[in-house]
């Protein structure tokens, strides 16, 4: 090899306009998904101390929330319910009263034809003990009982309107459960998204403040070890051959593998959540002055998008939508 290198890479990084011509990876606004927090009675919303920007809902900022968002060009909401009352069984998960089921007709009533309105179907927000399923005698969580009320969830959150059910607790079978009572209630237009490689996470810390979670312990049980990338794939594989329409993996940013591989094998479209404990981080190092917010937060979605998801749910969904306008 000579000393004038013949191979310059570098040719194509020369310039800005050069960059954007040759960039291989590109966000759009419409890939992007907004999750949103709803408190039942609230008269105002709430901020929520370890997610700076992000807040407990009332009826008057949710409403503004989700006009802001279809206007920005955002592909969905995807929402989530903080009941008034909890019980053991999370009664208000599939209350057409309920604050999730409420929140959802009201959101499809708003910007139901200019995004898509998802919902989380699972019962930790709504359970005293704050698992996301029913326990039984000795304190474990009963799979096959909760594929029951997970039913009687879809039920509830289909006839409220949403249009894509987050079916987000782990629970072995819980895809064909949900698909097999929406169709034979007459819900076969009601699409799933499967949360197929959902990882044991301490990057979730900051959602249950957001959720004013009751969970004491955790939900190794269900969830998937952070090691374990196999694991995951055969999750996405067999929700996949349970009936869901979408697969999701999370928390993204620590599983751009598992994301990568759930892409090159699924035949539906894979997304990713960029959890609370993702966006937490940014928003406190860039409060620190020490990294470049708006830079960290296109960085990581970037990424997410590189190691192929088709759409990321994230808490900067709206703002960098405006962003990519």
């Amino acid at each position: 090899m000579t000393s004038t290198p013949y191979l310059r890479p570098r040719r194509l990084r020369a310039t800005s306009a050069m960059r954007e011509l040759t960039r291989e990876t590109r966000l759009h606004p419409r890939e992007l998904v907004l999750p949103m927090f709803v408190r039942e009675g609230a008269t105002q919303a709430r901020p929520i101390a370890s997610m700076p920007g992000v807040i407990q809902h009332d009826e008057t900022s949710f409403r503004r929330a989700l006009v802001a968002a279809a206007e920005a060009g955002v592909g969905g909401v995807m929402l989530f319910g903080i009941p008034s009352t909890k019980d053991a069984r999370g009664s208000g998960a599939d209350d057409p009263a309920g604050i999730l089921n409420v929140a959802t007709a009201i959101a499809v009533a708003e910007v139901g034809d200019a995004l898509v309105v998802q919902t989380d179907l699972c019962l930790d927000e709504f359970t005293d003990h704050g698992h996301c399923g029913v326990l039984d005698a000795k304190g474990g969580v009963d799979n096959d009982a909760t594929l029951v009320r997970y039913a009687a969830m879809a039920l509830a959150q289909a006839e409220a309107g949403s249009h894509l059910l987050g079916l987000s607790g782990m629970m072995d079978g819980q895809v064909e459960s949900v698909r097999t009572a929406l169709d034979q209630a007459g819900h076969p237009e009601t699409a799933i998204l499967a949360y197929s490689a959902k990882y044991a996470s301490a990057f979730y810390g900051p959602f249950r403040d957001a959720v004013d979670s009751s969970l004491t312990g955790d939900r190794r049980s269900y969830q998937i070890e952070a090691g374990n990338a196999r694991e995951g794939l055969r999750e996405v594989e067999l929700d996949v051959a349970e009936g869901a329409d979408i697969v999701m993996v999370k928390p993204a940013g620590t599983s751009l593998d598992v994301l990568a591989a759930a892409a090159a094998i699924s035949p539906v479209p894979v997304w990713a959540y960029q959890v609370s404990g993702e966006y937490s981080m940014i928003e406190a190092a860039a409060a620190n002055g020490w990294i470049d917010r708006d830079r960290a937060i296109l960085e990581s979605l970037t990424v997410i998008k590189r190691a192929g998801a088709d759409a990321i749910l994230t808490y900067w969904a709206t703002e960098v939508a405006t962003w990519l306008r």
